[in-house]
Order: structure tokens, then C-alpha cells, then sequence
């Protein structure tokens, strides 16, 4: 009984398990162009729904709260696009005198030269009970700074450059961000009483969305061809990603509850 009460209340972390799982077994499925199609589903419709969910949860007086809070903002686009990128830049320096497989330190540098990411910030800072009024101003403002931040990031650290669609980019995140969360908030002005009475189950509608894009995500990675790691640069990278996230999220605890400038 005990263990269907912890399976019930870890259920995404269970979800996530089985998502990796099954696009492991049958890539084909969730790959861009397959049955799901998630250039379409995940990119636009998964997003859109997410925010969509989040505008009719939130009360219009936390979204107003969260857009003042400057001192806030600032600490986590900086640690975000600047901080965290350079302390990564730092710590692969040490680790490309190992054997650890080049594209995979590039891999790394790439992933945290990144905005915050849209969906799942909003969504995990909900399910701890965070400000998630905040992360949807974060997750949305950092990664429209990302367009212009980032490629100037992986110039700096990869002395690499590509080309940006911007017009695109910032019309697709306009579009399944700003949009949804504007028409979710109209939508709540309408049905507010009913949302107070019934409390729908925002987080849980949310959590499956993200395991839907999660699942899509691995079905893109097992089902490329050109993957080849060997075993030990595969767990020494896991290793290092796990130890870098409970790092920073050490610092930035110690950091934000032992300082006032986080504060309003």
C-alpha cells in the first residue's frame, strides 16, 4: 500500500522513466515526421497548452506581482546567460585534458550557453510550489534574449557561428507563449468561480504535456544514426551533469536565502 502511495506521488518522475523507455523501444513513433508529428504537437501545440494552462491558473494580481520584481530578473538572466556559461567554460577547460569524447564537452558548453527552457521551468517551479508567475516571465523574456545572447555565447566559447532565423524564432515564441497565456488570462476572467470550485488539476495537465515532449525529445536522440559513445564517456557525462545541476542549484539556494537582493 505504502509503495502504490510513493508510485502515486512520484508519478512524474515514473512518467519520465517510461518516456525515455519507450522512445528507446520505438523511436520511430515520436521522431519529426512520424505519427506524432511533433514539429507540430510538441512544438507549438504542447508549448501553446502549457501557457494556455498557466493563464488560467494564475491570478492576474501574481502576474502583475512578478513583472516589478527587477532584482529577481536580473539575478536569473545574469546567472543564466552569463554566470552559469562562463562557470561551465571554466570547468571544461579541466575536463578536455580526459578522455572524454570532444563532441561531448561541445555539447555541453552549447546546453549552457541556453536561454532558461520555456516549458519545463515552468512547470517544475510549479510542482515545488515556486513563484511560477516569475518563471513564466523568466522562461519567457530569457529566451527571447537568448535569440540575440546565445550565438554570440557559442561565438565567444566555440568560436562557432551559424545563421538565426530571428523573424521565425520570435514569431513562434510569441505565438505558443505570449499568446496562450494572454488568451488563458481573458478565459479565467470568464470562468473564474468555476475554476475556484472545481480547482482542475493545472500541474497534472501540465506534467503530461512535458512528458509528451520528453518522450519526442529521446525519440529525435535514439533515433539518430551518427550517435557513437563509448560506455565510459557516457556515465562520466551523466555523472557531470548531475553533479553541475546539484551544484548550481546549492549555490543559487545558498545564494537567494541568505541574501536580501532577491528580495522585492
Amino acid at each position: 500500500m505504502r509503495l502504490l502511495e510513493r508510485m502515486r506521488k512520484e508519478w512524474f518522475m515514473i512518467g519520465i522513466v517510461l518516456a525515455i523507455a519507450g522512445a528507446k523501444l520505438e523511436p520511430s513513433i515520436g521522431v519529426n515526421g512520424g505519427p506524432l508529428m511533433p514539429e507540430i504537437t510538441v512544438s507549438y501545440i504542447a508549448v501553446a497548452t502549457i501557457f494556455f494552462n498557466s493563464g488560467l491558473s494564475l491570478n492576474p494580481e501574481e502576474l502583475t506581482s512578478a513583472l516589478v520584481h527587477i532584482k529577481l530578473h536580473l539575478f536569473i538572466q545574469i546567472f543564466t546567460l552569463a554566470f552559469f556559461p562562463a562557470a561551465i567554460w571554466l570547468f571544461l577547460q579541466l575536463l578536455s585534458i580526459t578522455p572524454i569524447n570532444e563532441w561531448l564537452l561541445k555539447g555541453l558548453q552549447t546546453v549552457g550557453c541556453m536561454p532558461p527552457p520555456v516549458s519545463s521551468a515552468v512547470i517544475l517551479t510549479k510542482a515545488v510550489g515556486g513563484n511560477e508567475a516569475a518563471a513564466i516571465f523568466n522562461s519567457a523574456f530569457g529566451s527571447f534574449l537568448g535569440i540575440v545572447v546565445t550565438p554570440l555565447l557559442l561565438l565567444l566559447f566555440l568560436h562557432s557561428s551559424s545563421s538565426v532565423p530571428f523573424t521565425s524564432i520570435f514569431s513562434q515564441l510569441f505565438m505558443t507563449v505570449v499568446v496562450p497565456l494572454i488568451i488563458g488570462q481573458i478565459v479565467r476572467r470568464y470562468i473564474k468561480d468555476w475554476l475556484e470550485r472545481k480547482k482542475p488539476p493545472f500541474g497534472a495537465v501540465s506534467s503530461s504535456v512535458l512528458l509528451t515532449i520528453i518522450y519526442t525529445t529521446f525519440c529525435d536522440t535514439f533515433s539518430n544514426p551518427n550517435i557513437d559513445l563509448d560506455t565510459f564517456s557516457l556515465i562520466l557525462i551523466l555523472f557531470i551533469i548531475c553533479s553541475i545541476q546539484l551544484s548550481f542549484m546549492l549555490l543559487t539556494f545558498i545564494f537567494s536565502t541568505s541574501s536580501q537582493t532577491l528580495r522585492p
